[in-house]
């Protein structure tokens, strides 16, 4: 795939490419999407895939990426938020030291407007978002408790899961009440957006 089969505008698919290249970079020191990756299995297996959330941009003000790692889905949505105008505020939340210095590394390359935290899930400051995103974070139940952390009343979260999702989901009805709708990934057929809403304990 290449950068300009994404559907965004040149400064996205440029702002984009940068930063393909400071992963791919970063990648040969401290592993943040495998080893070894070429840029167009970046490009085909992690840039597409969170672009996909581009149609949630506009719902959001607040955005908090959970476990941000690689920028996956974070620095994206930061990237194309720079475009869109929304969310206005994108939070990286990571407690792997290493891994959070990267994300300051591209915030300075790109010139991006996010927030960038260096802590635990469960021990950061709630942000009260408007959506909670993470990408191959935690099984779902267990997830759901750290996205409610920082979940606003009547935010969304997007959770983009893998080919167990359904065993995911049903085991974690039994503990939570939860409005989802399940969005087929457009790069991977066994794949999920989880549009969550309506997010509480039982």
């Amino acid at each position: 795939m290449r950068p300009d089969e994404l559907g965004v505008s040149r400064e996205t698919s440029e702002r984009l490419d940068l930063y393909v290249r400071h992963l791919l970079k970063w990648n040969a020191a401290i592993n943040l999407v495998g080893r070894p990756i070429t840029s167009s299995q970046v490009w085909t297996r992690h840039v597409a895939d969170c672009v996909q959330l581009a149609p949630w941009l506009p719902q959001a003000s607040r955005w908090t990426d959970l476990g941000s790692g690689g920028g996956l889905p974070g620095i994206v949505v930061a990237i194309l938020a720079k475009e869109h105008g929304l969310p206005r505020e994108v939070t990286c939340i990571e407690s792997d030291g290493r891994k959070a210095e990267f994300l300051r590394s591209v915030q300075r390359a790109i010139d991006l407007p996010i927030q960038i935290i260096c802590n635990r899930i469960e021990a950061a400051p709630p942000q009260g978002a408007d959506i909670v995103s993470a990408r191959a974070l935690a099984p779902l139940p267990r997830l759901l408790g750290l996205v409610s952390r920082h979940l606003a009343q009547n935010g969304t979260a997007l959770l983009m899961k893998g080919a167990g999702w359904r065993e995911e989901v049903e085991v974690a009805r039994k503990e939570w009440h939860l409005l989802i709708e399940a969005v087929p990934s457009r790069t991977n057929t066994d794949a999920v957006i989880l549009e969550i809403g309506e997010l509480r304990r039982r």
